[in-house]
């Protein structure tokens, strides 16, 4: 059963909150804070989550760290620096400006926003880089469900 807040965290993931009708300008971010407020992580995420059954309160994610330029081939990521994070969550809520505010098991605190600056310069080029993938690579990734990637791009 999908909840409420997991709608949101796809649409956010999806890009459907985009102002301009093309959910390709939009995206996620991840922002992570400790107890006392200090950001401690942000990056963009990519496209796809998968969300353990309850009760397990865990959802699978990939923040998109790493990449560089490369003449032949432009921007591309290492996949196993990409590799998928698990959030486990102790309580979930959308806040009222509609981000996703998870309290993890750690004690920090994660929020789901639409990308902005470099974040969503950083998703656009990871859209860009999926090009260079197969469709069975690109559902790979999707499936969340590998710490380790042994394919191109590794």
């Amino acid at each position: 059963m999908t909840t409420e807040w997991q709608t949101r965290f796809a649409d956010l993931l999806a890009g459907n909150h985009s102002t301009t009708g093309d959910p390709v300008d939009a995206g996620a971010q991840l922002v992570v804070t400790e107890p006392g407020g200090a950001e401690v992580f942000r990056r963009a995420l990519a496209r796809h989550f998968r969300a353990e059954p309850d009760p397990d309160q865990v959802i699978w994610i990939r923040p998109l760290v790493g990449g560089q330029d490369s003449p032949e081939l432009g921007h591309v990521f290492n996949l196993n620096q990409a590799r998928r994070h698990a959030l486990t969550w102790t309580e979930v809520h959308i806040g009222d400006n509609g981000d996703v505010i998870m309290q993890l098991r750690s004690g920090e605190t994660a929020r789901i926003q639409p990308a902005e600056g470099e974040e969503l310069a950083r998703l656009e080029r990871w859209d860009h880089f999926l090009d260079r993938l197969t469709r069975d690579e690109e559902r790979q990734l999707a499936a969340l469900d590998a710490d380790s990637w042994h394919g191109q791009f590794s």
